[in-house]
């Protein structure tokens, strides 16, 4: 039976050469996108920024809308059609998009460290990515066998295939579906398929190809009942990310341990979060801070 942990974990993601989170504080947040400085909102930066001055080449502007929108604004000129970057072997493209993302998120790096722990020494692991995006962690999970990759949006499945090409990873084995994540995870339910692992990412509100709406408190239990149906005793994980910030990583955990319940294991829960860079002024050298991003729940098997 998976044991539920009570006590929650923090995932803390650290810079690294293309991306790091520079400072933040007053509901916004400064990030290095390679070459490239942007500020971006971040309600839970509640603090008060270290540095004076934010020199960015571009602001996120959000609208005055609660559900989103806005604009970027530009300080300096930016690539528009965006510019490679890399975490370990995987290259991909960052670029400024309307929905105020730089075509990644950088706060799953852990995660991606994560699951690569979990499938240390297999080669043939048969992975699933809902929601997939852009495709970083699909090219992540790809170094320990194949990977189906699901996400509702042509544009973000044809911009994980050029990125898996910039990767020169191309030929690695994996299924680039452009398919609603609920149904395709019930018909492979009824086909009786089987995962070693599976990671979901959904969104607070979102629509399939064919107009499929996705709400999130009303859709994720029966998706997630699916992908426990998915995995077995000789499975190794399950990753869920929610960004919908009014929801408990504790709930997550709790739904979790209620499908889980006739699986060995380990159910954790907890907040991810990226770690400032350290701040150097020049003799005070300080920690960076931890700033919450998502929460998450996860399944692992010990065995």
């Amino acid at each position: 039976m998976a044991r539920l942990e009570t006590q929650p974990v923090i995932l803390a993601g650290e810079g690294w050469d293309d991306y790091g989170l520079v400072d933040s504080g007053h509901g916004r947040k400064l990030e290095r996108y390679g070459d490239y400085r942007f500020v971006r909102p971040e309600p839970q930066a509640m603090w008060t920024p270290r540095l004076e001055n934010w020199d960015a080449h571009g602001e996120f502007v959000p609208g005055s809308d609660e559900d989103g929108g806005g604009r970027w604004q530009f300080d300096r000129p930016v690539p528009r059609e965006g510019w490679p970057l890399a975490w370990n072997e995987v290259r991909f493209t960052a670029q400024c998009t309307p929905f105020r993302h730089l075509g990644f998120f950088p706060d799953m790096a852990p995660v991606w460290d994560w699951m690569r722990e979990m499938l240390a020494g297999m080669s043939d692991a048969n992975t699933l990515n809902l929601f997939g995006y852009t495709g970083v962690g699909t090219m992540a999970l790809s170094a320990h066998g194949p990977v189906t990759h699901v996400d509702a949006s042509k544009k973000s499945v044809g911009q994980a295939r050029e990125n898996a090409a910039l990767a020169g990873l191309e030929d690695r084995p994996v299924r680039w579906l452009i398919d609603d994540a609920a149904k395709f995870a019930a018909r492979e339910v009824r086909r009786g398929k089987r995962y070693d692992g599976i990671i979901l990412d959904p969104p607070k509100f979102g629509r399939g190809p064919t107009g499929e709406t996705w709400r999130l408190e009303e859709n994720l239990p029966g998706l997630l009942a699916d992908c426990r149906q998915l995995l077995d005793a000789d499975s190794k994980f399950l990753f869920l990310t929610v960004y919908a910030v009014r929801m408990s990583s504790l709930a997550l955990a709790g739904l979790m341990e209620e499908l889980f319940r006739e699986l060995p294991g380990t159910i954790e829960h907890g907040d991810l979060s990226v770690r400032e860079d350290v701040l150097r002024q020049g003799q005070d050298e300080r920690e960076g801070r931890l700033l919450p991003t998502a929460i998450f729940a996860r399944w692992r098997n010990n065995g």
